[in-house]
């Protein structure tokens, strides 16, 4: 045997299918030639692939060529070209997705001229932008070139598109690369065109130059060209615009026959005109004047070479993905953003060092106005205090306020519940004072949508007294927690202390229930972000250091990770959210809840049965409050962290709740809410007021803190 004939393919690759006969023959020839050199990368790529996240299905891990490179006589086996493709391309998303990555595959891209032309190309195979690429160069690698273009001393004296062909090839053997080793030329400027989808011009010759967006406009192909001083980038989408005039019209009414055959000295006048030397870099502008002088040729480096193949791919991208790219002219000027160099400007922003917490206030001396304070005290969704409070020594009235509502809390039963909680704060409060009157609750006011009312005369209720002390402490633990068992008295006590509303109490402690419960709160979660109203009402409800923390929720009663930090600021923004829910992604969204719940001793829900046959009212959500309340409290007595995680259809109950709460995601809540619910095992004729997470955790480094009350000094 003579050995293998090289000459065959001297810048593509042959890659070789062991499964066909013709190909194994031809392997099993190579595998017989001294000289040529053996890579066998398959282990390894299989290791690759089996570590992919979501990868697309009906890829065989067992499909596998041999790729043949003539001119460095080696021999490399790899996967087949879908597994090849899955794993290079793993690491794009999502800044391109695999539906993206698809979509640019259907690109043809020419490029013209092979010194910057080689990083364009490159930089379009290595992202993946295109599914051919055509290369024209007539020039060879000189020694001077290899200040910009990455080859080596054995490129020198190669044809520049044979040179780039290769370096593609041992990148990406699957990617269709043609070349034209003449170079374009006037007459076949049409020739090279045909077919393709963008063509990227970044030639010398003034005359080519011309060409090739003649013919461009001819056959309406959008042409890009990077010119690597101070970032200049044209646009000309004759796509579009197929009257455009050439270079923008910068050149007036010269045509391209005109430029035929001029000297460099005669070209500079145009050449000036399109370069527009008055934005030139000031070391390029001046290297104009000592062309043939003390330089031989116009300067170019090689970092502004491989900005500009960024900023071509980047326009590529738009262009076959259908994005916005308008014509003409603009310069990503690293120069002048290195000039700008500042402090980040969110330094010491967004941290949640608490610094000193201001000492709480002692309850007033005067009974009124303790009362008042007490109430103000309860719990409420997003510490938003959704009442108006009001009261004299005969009467303590506490008003829901419907402009606190959010699309969490339809038709205001989430703020009738947290009416429920004060009214019941205020009973313990006017209990330890001696001034328990009888409580009423009325939905017919035309003062409020739900207004509660507390006589005060003299009267004592030993038991709801000795709440007074827990209900002014009451607050939310979010710490992570330890996992215990829940003592056997725990359980039995939180229901009996509903039972005293008329309330009930579903809890579950088994690993696997809150594991399966947490997951479905996660997915909650996921929606309260993607859904663009939820978004913007959750962080409204949040507040930072430095600003007003007597609503809303204080992030440091998270007591937030720093990736838990760092993850809620990138949730703030809402391009993300937007990104997330195009992608049907975010399932992370939820992972401070779902650990929390994982890590939680019990799961409970406060449930109550409405009247027979009727539709709960606030009235009925307002006694469910009351019951959370005294549930919460009992809790906290016995050592537990309580916080509530209650999920976004909570108080949804038909189809038209879900559909306000999300329109996007209704179907989706409505699957999640069947499944909490039956997780719980909630009744079909009960209502959850709340639902709580139970822990044994350390205490709360942070409480949240509260409004003054009109006319009393309580602030937190």
């Amino acid at each position: 045997m003579t050995g293998f004939d090289d000459s065959v393919a001297p810048y593509r690759p042959l890659i070789l299918d062991p499964a066909d006969q013709t190909d194994a023959a031809t392997l099993r020839q190579l595998l017989a030639t001294a000289g040529i050199e053996r890579t066998d990368l398959r282990e390894g790529l299989r290791a690759e692939l089996d570590r992919l996240v979501g990868l697309p299905p009906g890829i065989d891990p067992h499909e596998e060529r041999w790729v043949y490179y003539p001119w460095r006589r080696a021999l490399v086996a790899v996967l087949g070209p879908d597994a090849y493709r899955a794993i290079r391309s793993d690491r794009n998303r999502n800044k391109l997705t695999r539906d993206e990555q698809q979509r640019l595959t259907a690109l043809r891209v020419g490029v013209v001229g092979q010194s910057v032309g080689h990083s364009v190309a490159y930089a379009l195979a290595l992202e993946g932008s295109c599914g051919l690429l055509r290369l024209a160069d007539f020039d060879t690698i000189e020694l001077s070139n290899l200040n910009r273009v990455p080859g080596g001393l054995f490129d020198v004296g190669v044809n520049k598109s044979v040179v780039t062909a290769r370096r593609i090839a041992e990148l990406d053997p699957y990617l269709p690369v043609e070349i034209w080793q003449a170079g374009v030329l006037d007459d076949t400027a049409d020739e090279f065109l045909d077919g393709l989808s963008v063509v990227v011009e970044e030639c010398d010759s003034l005359d080519i130059k011309f060409a090739v967006r003649e013919a461009a406009r001819r056959r309406r192909i959008p042409l890009l060209m990077e010119t690597s001083d101070r970032g200049l980038f044209d646009v000309e989408r004759y796509d579009l615009e197929p009257g455009r005039e050439p270079f923008h019209g910068l050149l007036g009414g010269t045509t391209g026959a005109q430029l035929r055959g001029l000297d460099t000295k005669a070209k500079a006048p145009h050449v000036l005109r399109i370069l527009d030397p008055g934005r030139l870099s000031a070391r390029m502008a001046a290297s104009l004047a000592e062309i043939g002088e003390t330089i031989t040729t116009w300067p170019q480096l090689g970092s502004d070479v491989q900005l500009g193949a960024a900023i071509v791919t980047a326009a590529v991208r738009r262009i076959g993905l259908g994005a916005k790219l308008s014509s003409g002219r603009t310069r990503v000027d690293l120069e002048a953003a290195l000039d700008s160099l500042a402090e980040p400007g969110y330094l010491g922003d967004d941290t949640v060092d608490p610094g000193p917490e201001p000492a709480e206030d002692e309850p007033p001396g005067d009974a009124v106005a303790a009362i008042l304070a007490c109430a103000q005290r309860a719990p409420s969704g997003g510490n938003v205090q959704p009442w108006r409070l009001r009261g004299d020594a005969e009467l303590i009235e506490i008003a829901l306020d419907p402009a606190a509502s959010t699309a969490m809390d339809v038709r205001s039963r989430g703020s009738a519940v947290a009416v429920g909680a004060a009214l019941h704060n205020a009973r313990v409060a006017a209990a330890a004072h001696g001034l328990l009157g009888e409580p009423e609750l009325r939905v017919d006011d035309p003062a409020a949508p739900l207004l509660a009312r507390l006589p005060l005369r003299p009267g004592r209720d030993p038991d709801l007294a000795a709440d007074y002390p827990l209900a002014l402490s009451r607050h939310t633990n979010r710490r992570l927690g330890v996992p215990r068992v829940l003592s056997a008295t725990v359980l039995p006590a939180l229901r009996s202390a509903a039972a005293a509303e008329q309330a009930s109490v579903h809890a579950i402690t088994a690993v696997d229930a809150l594991a399966e419960a947490a997951g479905l709160l996660g997915s909650s979660d996921r929606v309260r972000y993607l859904t663009p109203q939820l978004h913007d009402e959750l962080y409204a409800e949040l507040r930072w250091p430095g600003e007003d923390l007597r609503t809303g929720i204080d992030v440091r009663t998270l007591d937030p990770a720093p990736d838990e930090l760092a993850k809620l600021q990138v949730g703030r923004r809402t391009d993300v959210m937007d990104r997330l829910r195009e992608w049907s992604g975010g399932s992370a969204l939820g992972e401070f809840t779902v650990d929390r719940v994982r890590a939680s001793s019990a799961l409970i829900a406060v449930s109550f049965r409405p009247r027979a046959g009727e539709s709960p009212d606030l009235a009925d959500y307002a006694r469910a409050g009351a019951a959370v309340e005294r549930v919460w409290l009992r809790a906290q007595l016995l050592g537990l962290a309580v916080q509530p995680v209650s999920p976004v259809f909570l108080y949804a109950d038909r189809p038209e709740d879900l559909r306000s709460v999300s329109p996007e995601f209704t179907d989706t809540l409505a699957s999640i809410q069947r499944r909490f619910l039956d997780v719980l095992g909630i009744p079909e004729d009960e209502n959850v007021a709340l639902v709580l997470r139970l822990s044994y955790a350390a205490p709360a480094s942070v409480r949240s803190r509260r409004l003054p009350v009109p006319g009393s000094r309580n602030d937190g």
